[in-house]
């Protein structure tokens, strides 16, 4: 990668962090809001999304920093809608990862036949962030729905 590729591969990486940690806070506060009978596989399942956006985060840090770059300390956008229904959770949250898949396709774009390690990173991320939107979007469906949640 030249300079200037690396330049843009780490401004991107430093916006997936971001997002990966904005859904840390998210799904930290998701748990800390859930009430009713089925709370406690629910709240299990936020506190492993929270984890699991740490993880991310943390990975893409060690990319800004292997790229020579400064990891940011900002974090993105949080959004409190005071709508605490597993619906709306759900709903805000399939938001929150298709903004956060869109990053780890534009790195893809940008690492593309540019660098190995950053476009298998991106592919692989691509893919866990496809199946974690599967998941919201079966849970979004009503029980015999096999069709895609319609928002």
């Amino acid at each position: 990668m030249t300079d200037e590729e690396k330049k843009s591969a780490i401004a991107v990486l430093n916006r997936i962090m971001e997002a990966e940690l904005a859904g840390v806070v998210r799904y930290t506060h998701y748990s800390l809001m859930v009430y009713g009978y089925n709370r406690i596989p629910i709240v299990s399942w936020l506190e492993g999304n929270a984890s699991e956006g740490l993880a991310h985060a943390r990975k893409a840090g060690e990319l800004v920093t292997l790229l020579g770059g400064h990891p940011s300390l900002q974090i993105g956008p949080l959004l409190e809608t005071a709508k605490h229904d597993i619906g709306d959770i759900l709903r805000e949250s399939l938001e929150h990862e298709k903004m956060t898949l869109g990053l780890y396709y534009e790195l893809l774009k940008l690492a593309a036949d540019r660098s190995v390690l950053l476009e298998e990173y991106a592919r692989e991320m691509i893919m866990l962030e496809e199946m974690h939107l599967d998941e919201v979007d079966k849970m979004l469906r009503k029980p015999g729905d096999v069709q895609a949640f319609q928002a």
